[in-house]
């Protein structure tokens, strides 16, 4: 199981850990909102002896101590942001209270007309939406989706927030969610995630409105058919393999120190940690490279100017998503910030890389004589970048890298957080890990998965969903009214930007069961995979309505084979010197301090449980040393799963 020795307390004792997600806001120092102060992926409260109800299959709550609630929290509640009432009869109130002190009679008889007219004013604002103002500096560079959770407690599930000049319809509700993205669709538009993502993805799927989305939509699905998936399922494995080699490294590193340490007798022993935010951002740039255009970018193992400039790009996108003023758009700043000559040197790179890409796979087109069929795949160049080739999508060389950048980034970034948040939450859980590990030997045994498997690997799947659900990938969706229209009662203007908070209706206590608790098992094995269909728009994994994520499948499939592949090789626990992970806002949730993980080969006990042939034998010891040739009689006997380069060359038994 994986080792949570300084984490996980005893049972039935209180969790003292200091290991939590605090976020600075300026001076105001805030942990996830009240509902959510706690250790992340547990119920939010504090245990005391009379909680213990002798069930040791789940570790006991963890907690954060009372006097970490924050200052802001406490101002939220406190209604110091509130804009209530109506201006007009608050800026007329002073007059009317003086004009009311007349001791000769007139003066009282305007202040009376004066109260009539403000009692009408009042009606009028108090059928007004729900309103909080504040300073934006408060949350400039800080995960706004958590104060955002609190102004959902103090305001309700919409309500709108001013910034400045700036302002935005809040919504956490899922009914209002489901208006905005399905049934009035047609009314709203990418708006200000379309204006922050234009530099980079131009228009691409994500931010394209109009005819040109629907035209990219209508070209890019169907590269993504089913023996499309089904060969990515099987490119997954390799990469998983390949990352699962990196990691196989630093635990025989560590595995000879300890060994050192326990012959020389030292008193100091340090593991080296492998900070896993990073592992899983460069697997997951791997697998969309090769997916997406065929390109080698091997980020595990090297760094090329192509790789560099990947990411500063992605740093710059959610620099502007965060930042209040787009100065990027005036000329002579964007030429003389450091920053910005940076970006636009790493969109050079990326450019003419694409183009280049784009350029051999139109003349590997032209050479091939494969007729193009409804599920076209090229054994040579399986990407969907050959796909729009081949299919004849005609487009322009700058829709076309539009498309590539946009399927680049999507794809890379919420893949890897996902597994990143995954990983987190399943760190000190030896429960859910047990229960991984017997469904993956069962399903899997020592072979990669194929897309057969996916539907077998049920818990797995689960575990993944509920980490979506506590993590969202991205915590906000953002849209903008292209027409009038009303939610909940209220107008919305055309023009207005509307923040649909996916943490909030994640997290909402008032729609899901202990909605801070990690729990796979709140989706059942036994119901359909969970979607924004099935929870009816309380669940927004992958978004939802026209525009919802057309790569799902795809992702929900990689993270799958990642976790499964690396939690039944490997024990996870986390440095001992390990920082507290922390949350911040980019273009998903990113950790503020990384995930400090150290891997260790796993040791099992040979069952046949997990036996391909059903034998009273479990798996052979074979070339790529997967398990030792272990019979059943012997089953105590311990047996190391030694995945090394050899599987990389030879993956399947």
């Amino acid at each position: 199981m994986m080792q949570t020795n300084r984490l996980a307390p005893s049972p039935g004792a209180k969790c003292t850990s200091n290991r939590s997600l605090n976020v600075k806001i300026n001076r105001f120092s805030i942990t996830s909102p009240s509902r959510i102060a706690r250790e992340p992926c547990v119920a939010p409260r504090a245990t005391s002896p009379s909680d213990d109800n002798g069930d040791n299959t789940q570790p006991p709550n963890r907690s954060i101590p009372n006097n970490s609630q924050s200052d802001l929290d406490d101002r939220i509640m406190s209604g110091e942001f509130t804009d209530s009432g109506s201006t007009k009869e608050k800026l007329t109130r002073p007059i009317r209270k003086m004009l009311a002190k007349d001791p000769l009679g007139p003066g009282r008889a305007v202040a009376y007309q004066l109260a009539q007219i403000g009692q009408g004013w009042r009606r009028v604002a108090a059928t007004r939406m729900p309103t909080a103002t504040g300073d934006i500096r408060e949350i400039v560079g800080q995960p706004v989706f958590i104060p955002l959770y609190k102004l959902y407690l103090t305001y309700g599930s919409v309500f709108r927030l001013n910034f400045y000049a700036k302002n935005f319809v809040v919504i956490s509700d899922p009914q209002l969610a489901k208006q905005v993205l399905l049934t009035n669709a047609s009314k709203y538009s990418k708006g200000l995630l379309a204006e922050i993502l234009e530099f980079v993805m131009g228009t691409g799927l994500i931010p394209a409105d109009g005819e040109v989305w629907k035209v990219r939509r209508r070209a890019v699905v169907p590269a993504l058919h089913k023996k499309y998936i089904s060969a990515m399922v099987d490119m997954f494995a390799d990469c998983a393999l390949h990352g699962a080699t990196m990691l196989g490294k630093t635990a025989d590193e560590n595995e000879m120190q300890q060994q050192q340490f326990l012959e020389s007798n030292s008193s100091f022993y340090k593991p080296k940690s492998v900070e896993m935010e990073n592992f899983f951002s460069r697997l997951a740039l791997d697998i969309i490279g090769k997916a997406v255009f065929n390109y080698e970018f091997d980020s595990l193992t090297t760094d090329d100017p192509v790789i560099q400039a990947v990411y500063t790009t992605l740093r710059e996108a959610e620099y502007r998503s965060t930042y209040p003023i787009p100065y990027w758009n005036i000329p002579f700043l964007a030429a003389l910030v450091p920053r910005q000559k940076q970006n636009t040197a790493a969109l050079q790179v990326i450019s003419e890389t694409l183009d280049e890409l784009i350029a051999r796979c139109k003349k590997l087109v032209e050479e091939e004589d494969e007729e193009f069929v409804e599920e076209f795949l090229s054994k040579a160049d399986p990407s969907i970048l050959h796909f729009l080739v081949a299919s004849g999508d005609d487009i322009t060389s700058k829709q076309m890298r539009d498309d590539l950048m946009t399927m680049l980034i999507a794809g890379h970034e919420t893949t890897a957080a996902v597994l990143t948040w995954t990983f987190y939450c399943v760190s000190d859980r030896p429960d859910v890990v047990a229960k991984l590990r017997e469904e993956v030997d069962r399903v899997l045994g020592d072979r990669n998965p194929t897309i057969e498997d996916m539907h077998g690997l049920k818990y797995t799947s689960r575990v993944i969903a509920e980490s979506m659900r506590l993590y969202p990938q991205p915590p906000v969706l953002i849209r903008r009214a292209l027409e009038d229209d009303v939610l909940k009662g209220y107008e919305i203007k055309a023009g207005s930007d509307i923040f649909i908070s996916t943490w909030n209706l994640h997290r909402s206590p008032e729609l899901w069961d202990r909605p801070d608790q990690f729990d796979p098992e709140r989706f059942p094995v036994d119901s359909p995979m969970p979607n924004e269909v099935t929870e009816d728009f309380k669940y927004l994994p992958f978004g939802g309505g026209k525009r919802k994520c057309v790569g799902d499948q795809f992702a929900l499939f990689e993270a799958i084979v990642a976790l499964a592949m690396l939690v039944r090789r490997f024990d996870f626990e986390m440095a001992p010197d390990a920082p507290e992970v922390g949350m911040t806002t980019g273009a998903t949730i990113h950790t503020t301090n990384g995930l400090h993980l150290v891997p260790k080969r796993r040791v099992i006990v040979a069952s046949s449980a997990i036996a391909n042939d059903g034998d009273d034998v479990a798996h052979s010891n074979n070339a790529n040393g997967a398990i030792i040739n272990t019979p059943t009689a012997a089953a105590k006997e311990m047996a190391v799963l030694a995945f090394t380069d050899a599987q990389e060359q030879n993956p399947q038994n």
